[in-house]
């Protein structure tokens, strides 16, 4: 079995957050949650399928007090988790640094 070599530039943290589509009417958490992050991607498992290429944006409600965290990305890969849900991987359309620094930092004080 041939290895696949991780081509990422940025290390990915384990993070767990509730999620909306931008431009959807249900509420955080209900069909989108978030699975982890880099300054490069998030990964996602939704109830909705997406595909390859697909633009999105996402907004992210963290326990900080401020307004949720919005994440514009596309599609890189979509897979089934289950029946009915996608496990979706998201490539941001520029590298967030510092606007992922807000994210991993409540994920350390939890940790």
């Amino acid at each position: 079995m041939d290895m696949v070599e991780d081509q990422r530039m940025f290390e990915r943290f384990f993070a767990r957050f509730p999620v909306k589509f931008k431009h959807a009417r249900t509420d955080f958490g209900e069909d989108v949650f978030l699975r982890d992050a880099s300054a490069q991607g998030i990964k996602l498992t939704s109830k909705e399928r997406l595909f390859i290429h697909d633009s999105i944006s996402v907004l992210v409600k963290l326990p900080d007090g401020f307004a949720p965290m919005e994440l514009n990305g596309r599609v890189v890969w979509s897979r089934p988790k289950d029946p009915t849900m996608w496990d979706i991987g998201v490539e941001f359309h520029k590298v967030r640094l510092m606007g992922m620094e807000r994210m991993f930092k409540l994920v350390m004080a939890t940790a």
